[in-house]
């Protein structure tokens, strides 16, 4: 695959994941302010590369996702991938069961962080309560 069409596949992946929703700013963009370079290697990687691959559609890597920022407490990431993942059309109660899920090996804390920073993404695309 040459350059422009790694940079295509890039750009239209992250406006399925990335497009709608919350607005904040992807770490792209701070990545970009140490390194311009690195970050558009970085993007194409992730974005173009392997979020691109067809063996895990885009929910199921969404859900993957999620889950193991919840796991690590990783708040703003969450927060974007919750989003991305509701862009590419995750079931709702399918997302907060997983958030249950991550109990057992991760412990409640790591629950009640992502439950309230799911339930925030919720009420600001307007979504919440989950019916």
């Amino acid at each position: 695959m040459n350059e422009a069409e790694i940079k295509k596949r890039t750009q239209e992946t992250a406006n399925k994941l990335f497009g709608k929703g919350i607005k904040a700013d992807p770490p792209y963009k701070t990545w970009r302010e140490f390194d311009k370079e690195l970050a558009n290697d970085l993007s194409k990687f992730i974005t173009g590369n392997l979020y691109s691959r067809t063996v895990l559609t885009l929910p199921e890597r969404q859900m993957i996702t999620v889950a193991v920022l919840a796991a690590l407490q990783a708040g703003e990431e969450l927060r974007l991938h919750v989003n991305a993942a509701l862009n590419v059309g995750c079931d709702p109660k399918k997302l907060a069961e997983i958030f249950f899920q991550i109990g057992t090996y991760a412990g409640m804390p790591a629950v009640n962080k992502a439950l309230a920073i799911y339930r925030e993404v919720l009420q600001e695309r307007g979504e919440w309560p989950i019916e």
